[in-house]
Parts: C-alpha cells; sequence; structure tokens
C-alpha cells in the first residue's frame, strides 16, 4: 500500500473566486503545478475540437476508456509523460484543477486512471462544471483511480481532489478510492490544497459513502457525518492558510514564503494558470498561463475552435520506446523538455552565478514586458505569440 511519505508536497494549490468574492463580475480561477522537481516540465498545449465517430477507445497514460463520439477544444498543462493534465481548460468556459489526497482509504498499486486523466477527459467531455463532476465520477466508477504519479520506479500514488469552475459556479471534489463527496460553491473564494476539505456541507456524493464509512468504524452512524473528518489521516500535510486570504491571483501563485510557490525540497512550480470567466456569455473567456518552469512570463490565451498549437511547447515524443510504456516502467529517463523549457532553463543559468536579485529583477522585467505585450495585443493568436516573443527573450 502507497502512503504519505516525506516526498509528499506540502503544498499544491488550487484557488476559485466566485462574485461576489472576485473584484470584477466573473468567476476566478487558479492554480499552481508542483510536480517532482526535474520530472518534465508542464506546458500549455491546445487540442482542437473533433468528432470521433469511428473510434471505440481512448488511451490515457495507463490504460483505456471508452472513447465518446465528440470532445470540446481544450488547453492543458501537465506533466510531458503522462496523457492527463494537472490543470487545464475547454472551450465552454471550464476550468478544472486537481491535487493529491491521501485518506483512510488505501491507496494502491494497481494502474487504472490517474486523477490528472480524470481531469483532461472532464474537459474533453463537459460543457459545465456539473457536468465535469458528472464525468468524473462516471469514470472512477467504472475503471478506477490508480498507478504511479512521477517519472521514478518507485510508485508514488494518491488520490485526488478537484476544482471544477465555469462561469457562474464551481464544485470542489474530493475523492477517496472510487468515494467521493463533492460541495458547490455559489459564491465567495475558496481553495484546495492536498488535504480533504468538504466537511458537512455536502451537495452530492456516492450512494456508498455512509455505509462505507459505517462499516469501517470510521462513523458512528449518528453524529453529522464530516466527510473530511471520518476519511482524513491522522497525520496530514500542513494546510496552507494563505491560500484562504484573498490575493492577486498571479501574486498569490508566486508566493515562495507560503509555499505556494516551490523551488525546493524536491517539487518545483513548473506551471501556472489563472483563468478569468465572466459572467456575461457574449464576453470571451480569457486564460493567463505559463510554458516554463519558474520563473516564467504569463502568456495569454482565449480558447477558440481552430486555435493553432504553438510548436515550441509541445514535448518530444518517443513511440514504444517511451519510458511510460515500457514495462517494467520507468526503468530509462529521457529528456522531454520541450524548446521553450530548454531556453528558459538556459536563461537561469547566470542568476545562480552572479547577483540573485540584480539578475532575477532583469528577468522578471522581461516577463512584465511580455505580460504587457498581451494585454495590449488582440486575443486572436495571443498565445503563438507570446510563446515566439519569450523564446526571443530567452535567447
Amino acid at each position: 500500500m502507497a502512503s504519505w511519505s516525506s516526498d509528499t508536497p506540502c503544498s499544491c494549490d488550487c484557488f476559485v473566486s466566485v462574485p461576489p468574492a472576485s473584484a470584477i463580475p466573473a468567476v476566478i480561477f487558479a492554480k499552481n503545478s508542483e510536480p517532482t522537481a526535474g520530472r518534465g516540465a508542464g506546458g500549455g498545449v491546445c487540442t482542437g475540437r473533433h468528432s470521433c465517430p469511428g473510434s471505440r477507445s481512448r488511451w490515457c497514460t495507463y490504460s483505456e476508456v471508452e472513447q465518446v463520439s465528440r470532445t470540446h477544444a481544450v488547453i492543458l498543462s501537465r506533466p510531458s509523460w503522462l496523457w492527463g493534465a494537472e490543470m487545464g481548460a475547454n472551450e465552454h468556459g471550464v476550468c478544472i484543477g486537481n491535487e493529491a489526497v491521501w485518506t483512510k482509504e488505501p491507496v494502491g498499486e494497481g494502474e487504472a486512471l490517474l486523477g490528472m486523466d480524470l481531469l483532461r477527459l472532464a474537459l474533453e467531455r463537459s460543457s459545465s462544471a456539473l457536468e465535469a463532476l458528472r464525468v468524473i465520477t462516471d469514470l472512477l466508477a467504472r475503471y478506477g483511480q490508480g498507478g504511479s504519479c512521477r517519472e521514478d520506479p518507485t510508485p508514488f500514488c494518491y488520490h485526488n481532489t478537484f476544482l471544477l469552475a465555469d462561469r457562474t459556479e464551481a464544485w470542489v471534489l474530493e475523492t477517496a478510492g472510487r468515494l467521493w463527496a463533492a460541495q458547490r460553491i455559489q459564491e465567495g473564494a475558496r481553495n484546495i490544497s492536498n488535504q480533504l476539505s468538504v466537511g458537512t456541507d455536502i451537495s452530492a456524493e456516492h450512494a456508498d459513502l455512509r455505509t462505507h464509512a459505517l462499516a469501517q468504524d470510521w462513523w458512528d452512524g449518528q453524529s453529522t457525518f464530516d466527510f473530511a473528518q471520518v476519511f482524513s489521516l491522522t497525520q496530514q500535510p500542513v494546510r496552507m492558510e494563505a491560500a484562504k486570504a484573498r490575493f492577486r491571483c498571479v501574486d498569490g501563485g508566486g508566493n515562495k514564503e507560503s509555499g505556494i510557490c516551490m523551488d525546493s525540497g524536491g517539487f518545483r512550480t513548473t506551471a501556472s494558470m489563472v483563468s478569468i470567466l465572466p459572467r456575461d456569455p457574449t464576453q470571451p473567456c480569457v486564460h493567463f498561463l505559463t510554458a516554463t518552469p519558474d520563473p516564467s512570463s504569463v502568456q495569454t490565451f482565449h480558447l477558440r475552435a481552430g486555435a493553432a498549437q504553438a510548436p515550441q511547447v509541445l514535448s518530444p515524443t518517443f513511440g514504444a520506446r517511451d519510458p511510460v510504456r515500457t514495462q517494467p516502467r520507468f526503468q530509462t529517463q529521457v529528456d522531454r523538455r520541450h524548446t521553450s523549457t530548454s531556453e528558459g532553463s538556459l536563461s537561469l543559468g547566470p542568476i545562480s552565478t552572479f547577483s540573485w536579485q540584480d539578475r532575477g529583477q532583469q528577468l522578471r522585467q522581461k516577463q512584465r514586458d511580455l505580460e504587457q505585450e498581451g494585454l495590449e495585443a488582440e486575443l486572436g493568436g495571443l498565445f503563438q505569440a507570446f510563446v515566439e516573443r519569450e523564446s526571443q527573450v530567452y535567447a
């Protein structure tokens, strides 16, 4: 059985603000991605809308699921070795982020769907946050969750929590094996950070959730049912109270003191995403994201059908010899860095040699210049233009 260990991240953070908590009439979604340092950087990936009339299955990271006849355009931020994603959005303004969580329910090492696979499948198949929740819970019931979540011979397994948002509301979905509980967020701010947080305010749940807890002697059947209290382990990662504060999302995502932005302890922030989802359906949803590890410029993206993929953020593929495809898995290592990651990493070299403050300020100013260009430009083609300009800056 896999369990919580010293490798467990103490902070992986996802936020949402629903009016009137937002300063503007929009739902605001934000997340940082902190995979194991050196194991492949997250990058923006856009897949176009398409129909799949002749396809009966969809291959995910370790296993197959039944394919649907039509999927939606999505933009994803993901560790380059796997099929799924840690965060993303689709053309309907649905945004999802996931976090690792450990509960009293045992975490097996058998391969099934990763939480990141569930996230991508939900984005491809849903047009609202509630529909995305139903996609995930249906897939969870049918296929289960499991498998190593890092590119390493030693398995690193966990269950998943999800934050799902659209233009009107948000949902927190938390799982323990195939069991789950969900909370609807219609106003206010909410975050998830590597521990169960759905308490007594449960809006939807697995049909067997309470009977299972009763059978395991985790709940007496008489007291008010508190999902987080009943299913949480005694020893939990430290809760990130800073995530409750009303940060400017971009600044909060880069906050190193709180642990929200990580660059040590085996984990490093490799991607960040902030999405603005206006309540007015005539206004476009706009996504601000990075394609290189911290520090990185924020790139702007408006997802629409037919949006072009930026080749600079496509990681190389290795076919049948990919360590994730061969058995036993991850016995060899490959360089999965895409062009932007390689250039960004090279640009950071002098910072460790000379003055962190001076070189860091120079790089941050370049980042702000890139971001300002995006604010002044038209939405169409922004992502491709940003990636090209960032490559020029690093060069």
